[in-house]
């Protein structure tokens, strides 16, 4: 399952790389022109990749205080950083994916590379086994393209096995001693792996444990080098548009250590070619990522003040509304007074009215209740006989 993926993806690849070949005639120029090619088509991704990461960066003191202050309540610590996130729209996963994209590129071009048959010409397996059987017939050494037991070829289900660089040794002696048994394959491309005077299917480490003073051994010795140094320099424009209060620099620092060697070791190894792929790649990333750091540092900023100001007009806002709804509470309260004080005055007003009409009426009218039952002249001897 994993190697028809993994075929499947080579497929576009390679059509690029053979593109590149084609036009050029240069096996280093076609994988220096596919890497840029393929920086431009990940330009975008690896553009909001960066600007997550540098927000990320520049968050890292809050972040740390929120860990510090819910440092025994994980549930909350966890709800603080969410809602910092969402605040300053960052997705803390969103760099995580197109940083690991060159890793599976890598590996697809080293299957371009190691297998030039299947993975760049595209051709079949029943193909490799005609080109393999053929070279045998015609007597020439295949002990560099097959793997070898007791002086025979080892055969497994009927397909002969071939050693790790076997089709790039079965190409190199198709094109140099029968160049017409390639003219009668289908999509067959003769390929010439030397370029700038270096052989790119060559192992760099080979040149090592067999040196000799020409200008192919030391330039093969000095790709792993340039590699290594690329990548250094990659790293290092990276962090310089970290901030050094970061607490992720450490780390950081240490992978960038870690990740030269680890060129120079993988430039060592595998054929030169991959290791003009890694110088490419670093160059391209080390100008993406120093033009892309000062831009992604000044729009940062300007982002950054623009929400300053932003919460601090909000904050302007809210002191206002607060000072219009205070002041809208104090009329309220006054004219609640003011009420008070004319519901007290008529509440004054009647029961002076009423103490004055109970001061005028003749209590010799009064039934009860009714002040005037009787009239207000009311005299009980009025007509008393004398």
């Amino acid at each position: 399952m994993f190697s028809t993926i993994g075929y499947v993806i080579c497929i576009p690849f390679a059509w690029l790389v053979r593109l590149f070949y084609n036009l050029t005639g240069s096996y280093a120029m076609a994988i220096i022109l596919f890497t840029l090619v393929v920086k431009l088509i990940m330009l975008p991704f690896q553009m909001k990749s960066k600007k997550s990461m540098m927000r990320m960066s520049r968050m890292s003191g809050r972040l740390q205080e929120i860990q510090k202050k819910y440092a025994n309540n994980q549930a909350k610590q966890s709800e603080e950083m969410q809602k910092l996130y969402a605040e300053e729209g960052v997705n803390p996963m969103s760099g995580c994916l197109w940083s690991l994209l060159p890793f599976p590129i890598l590996l697809a071009l080293y299957s371009i590379i190691r297998q030039p048959i299947t993975h760049f010409m595209m051709l079949s397996q029943d193909v490799v086994q005609q080109l393999v059987d053929a070279v045998t017939k015609a007597g020439l050494d295949v002990t560099s393209i097959v793997q070898m037991k007791d002086g025979a070829a080892v055969v497994k289900d009927g397909i002969t096995q071939l050693l790790p660089y076997g089709q790039i040794n079965l190409v190199k002696t198709i094109t140099s001693e029968m160049p017409e048994l390639g003219g009668t394959v289908d999509g067959w491309v003769n390929m010439n792996y030397t370029s700038f005077g270096l052989d790119m299917a060559a192992n760099p480490w080979s040149m090592v444990t067999g040196f000799t003073f020409t200008w192919a051994a030391i330039g093969l010795i000095l790709i792993p080098i340039l590699a290594g140094g690329s990548q250094w320099i990659m790293t290092k424009i990276t962090m310089k548009h970290q901030p050094q209060t970061d607490p992720s620099a450490a780390s950081a620092n240490r992978m960038m250590m870690f990740m030269p060697l680890f060129s120079v070791y993988i430039a060592f190894t595998m054929p030169a070619a991959l290791g003009v792929y890694w110088i490419a790649q670093s160059a391209f990333a080390a100008v993406q990522e120093y033009f892309m750091g000062a831009f992604f540092n000044k729009r940062l900023e300007e982002e950054e003040n623009a929400r300053y100001e932003a919460r601090q007009a909000e904050r302007k806002r809210k002191m206002e509304e607060a000072k219009v709804l205070q002041e809208q509470q104090r009329q309220q309260g006054v004219q609640k007074q003011t009420l008070k004080e004319k519901q007290k005055a008529a509440r004054e007003a009647k029961a002076a009215k009423a103490a004055k009409a109970g001061a005028a009426t003749t209590e010799a009218g009064r039934v009860g209740e009714r002040p005037y039952a009787r009239g207000r002249a009311y005299k009980p001897d009025r007509y008393d006989e004398t």
